[in-house]
């Protein structure tokens, strides 16, 4: 669920929705009728029940729009049933799902992982420090740039199961890396004998996220 943003700052989004906060868990709220439970970082929020229905919806609905006279994103806002196979949902750049045990039994489990927005932005992100703006950077150095972000992406993105996602981003700093190198000398780049360029770049320091 989002709301929509308009001249209302997130500090003033954050300030409104505390008072839903309160009603949402009080005597009367869904908090206690349904069994709700609210998760809720500034405008984004996620309330989860077992059983949803009309009169959660509606509640929910209400609080926002008439009584705190905010409005929803209803773009961004929508029921999910994670029993259903397919079903998902993002949150703060995680995309929540139930997957089949890795090991083939007979059950299932919560698997958080990147969003597919998120893995897009991260590469944006390295797109903007591997360019050739920084063809005068001395290659250690911009490994260093390059280390920096995705140390900090992946200590975000380390719960749940990230390893496919880890394989995606290491492999576009790769290709965009050992592209990037071609490109900004007249002699194709190489790397010393006898070393590939996983391996050079791995001498040189390069993160790969596992």
């Amino acid at each position: 669920m989002n709301l929509s943003r308009g001249v209302i700052s997130p500090l003033l989004a954050n300030i409104y929705l505390h008072w839903f906060d309160k009603v949402f868990n009080s005597q009367s709220g869904s908090a206690n009728w349904a069994n709700a439970r609210i998760i809720r970082y500034a405008d984004d929020l996620v309330i989860m029940a077992r059983y949803q229905g009309d009169r959660l919806r509606r509640f929910t609905e209400s609080k926002i729009e008439s009584w705190l006279g905010l409005k929803l994103n209803r773009a961004k806002t929508k029921v999910v049933n994670l029993n259903r196979p397919g079903e998902s949902f993002d949150f703060l750049g995680y995309t929540f799902r139930y997957s089949r045990d890795l090991r083939g039994r007979d059950h299932y489990y919560l698997n958080p992982t990147p969003s597919k927005k998120a893995i897009k932005a991260e590469k944006e992100k390295l797109k903007g420090i591997i360019n050739h703006k920084v063809s005068f950077l001395p290659l250690p150095k911009l490994i260093e740039r390059i280390n920096r972000q995705l140390v900090g992406w992946s200590i975000y993105f380390r719960l749940g199961y990230p390893r496919s996602s880890y394989r995606q981003i290491n492999w576009y700093v790769y290709e965009r890396l050992t592209r990037h190198l071609h490109r900004r000398s007249q002699r194709p780049y190489r790397p010393p004998q006898g070393l590939s360029y996983y391996r050079h770049y791995r001498k040189l320091g390069l993160i790969y996220l596992k």
